[in-house]
């Protein structure tokens, strides 16, 4: 759906049942493994590994060591963690940047409880200001979406805070899936996405940016307010373009090549993009729900 037709919707409520619209749950498939009746495959061996799951049978064969990996028969618990920090005020278009995240994760939320499995929501700017503990339960939608609605975006961002609190609090390996803009310090960044891989999970980003933001399609002279206590400067925007691309691409070209080291799953995302396309990368390639 786009962007503009859901601008046009007030309650966040009816904005995430019309984004999910035309998606319909089924079964899925766990994104990791664990312990239960229901066999997946072979791995081999690695110093480490429990030596009770050894396949004897595949050992007498090839006179080499594999592991029997089994499907988790928990249900996938999923973390959304929503920027609320000040800079994800703007907006160009019919949406904010912070707009979008809240539709983008009221409406994760709604279909991945469908699925029956568990969902809770963080939203942060320099702490965890607003938490929703994860929950299957089938009235925890209505928690969700008050805690996102009740909230505006303001604040600096302390993200290494925010993903260390994050890190702490969950006792079970999920699929963490960020909302942000990424307007933070890249080390502390990466640092505390670090931490969350070294805790065995899954880790998502959703980088969500506006139109002007990517093409700085400005003209005339201009003043430019920054959000955050970033200041203020007058200017000639074409006179800056080729500069603010280049420091742009910079910028953009670093957070793949970290996400990609770091083995994190990075979607640069328009808040003018369709959000039925956001949740298919979401929902069918990662998290492994299908229509």
């Amino acid at each position: 759906m786009q962007p503009d037709e859901i601008a046009k919707i007030s309650r966040l409520e009816l904005r995430a049942r019309k984004v999910v619209e035309g998606f319909v749950s089924g079964l899925h498939r766990s994104p990791y493994f664990g312990q239960s009746i229901e066999f997946v495959q072979h791995r081999e061996y690695v110093p480490g590994d429990d030596a009770r799951r050894i396949d004897w049978k595949v050992w007498s064969r090839t006179d080499r060591y594999y592991l029997k990996l089994f499907e988790e028969d928990t249900n996938v618990r999923v973390v959304l963690l929503v920027d609320g920090s000040e800079s994800m005020q703007f907006g160009s278009g019919p949406l904010t940047k912070f707009d979008y995240a809240q539709t983008v994760a009221a409406a994760l939320a709604m279909l991945i409880l469908k699925q029956n499995d568990s969902v809770g929501v963080g939203l942060f700017d320099t702490k965890m200001r607003s938490i929703i503990p994860s929950s299957s339960r089938h009235n925890h939608l209505n928690s969700i979406l008050q805690g996102l609605s009740a909230e505006t975006a303001t604040g600096q961002t302390d993200i290494i805070s925010v993903l260390r609190s994050a890190a702490e609090v969950m006792s079970h390996r999920s699929i963490v899936i960020l909302i942000s803009d990424l307007f933070c310090d890249r080390e502390q960044l990466f640092r505390g996405l670090q931490l969350l891989k070294q805790r065995k999970h899954e880790v998502l980003i959703v980088h969500t940016m506006d139109d002007q933001e990517l093409d700085f399609d400005y003209s005339g002279t201009l003043r430019f307010e920054g959000l955050e206590d970033s200041g203020k400067l007058t200017c000639d925007p074409a006179a800056l373009r080729t500069g603010y691309k280049n420091a742009l691409d910079s910028f953009l070209e670093t957070i793949r090549r970290r996400c990609a080291g770091s083995l994190v799953d990075y979607r640069l995302t328009r808040t003018s993009e369709n959000l039925d396309a956001v949740l298919s990368h979401l929902l069918n390639f990662r998290i492994g729900m299908r229509k």
